[in-house]
């Protein structure tokens, strides 16, 4: 079973590759719907905090000799909490979504810390557990539910890089044909130049096509 190092690690590995996976992405993208079936990745981030906030509470419920029924509840359908939890997020900041998902994570951490290793790993500490270990349930609620979404994470920000780089590709390709030929200037007419009445062409953004996982 997990010692409290190898569960930081865990908790610690997960987080890095999700933010790795986030590293290129502007705004824009982040706020995108469908990255994760309808969700944008600014909705995925409110979700994965609010199992951190959970797992806390559980730990609360549990050194005061209570049954953590929500996060147990949550952990039996995952599905019908994040769906939950995605409602309640609807309207955030982006900003203060970000500053949510470090710091709940911070302060899991924190709790973490001050557990005794046989309340992490003794299948019978805590009985409310029904003889699961308290770290295998942190683990599953955690550093496991935040790897399943690692893979659309990864996709959705290789298409959104590849769809810009098109983009770049046929502006460049299309200044390129426009300095291919050289005209006289007495016979520019201004009016007739691309863009000169304010028109531009929009990027469609493809639509994602991965299972909703509402």
């Amino acid at each position: 079973m997990f010692t409290l190092e190898e569960l930081l690690d865990r908790l610690d590995t997960a987080r890095e590759r999700t933010l790795m996976a986030l590293e290129m992405l502007p705004d824009e993208a982040l706020v995108q719907p469908g990255a994760i079936g309808r969700w944008s990745i600014a909705d995925l981030l409110s979700i994965l905090t609010a199992w951190d906030a959970e797992v806390v509470t559980g730990l609360m419920q549990l050194q005061g000799g209570k049954t953590p029924e929500r996060l147990l509840a949550a952990l039996r359908q995952p599905d019908i909490y994040n769906a939950q939890r995605h409602q309640d997020a609807q309207g955030r900041d982006l900003d203060v979504i970000f500053d949510d998902f470090q710091s709940s994570r911070l302060h899991l951490e924190e709790w973490l810390s001050g557990l005794s290793e046989r309340a992490l790993s003794d299948p019978r500490h805590y009985k409310a557990l029904g003889g699961e270990p308290l770290a295998r349930l942190i683990v599953r609620a955690t550093a496991d539910h935040e790897a399943r979404y690692l893979p659309f994470l990864t996709g959705f920000a290789q298409r959104w890089e590849a769809t810009q780089e098109e983009a770049t590709d046929e502006i460049d390709e299309t200044s390129s044909e426009e300095l291919g030929e050289v005209i006289p200037l007495g016979q520019i007419d201004i009016l007739s130049l691309p863009a000169a009445n304010g028109d531009s062409a929009a990027l469609a953004f493809p639509e994602d096509d991965d299972d909703d996982f509402e």
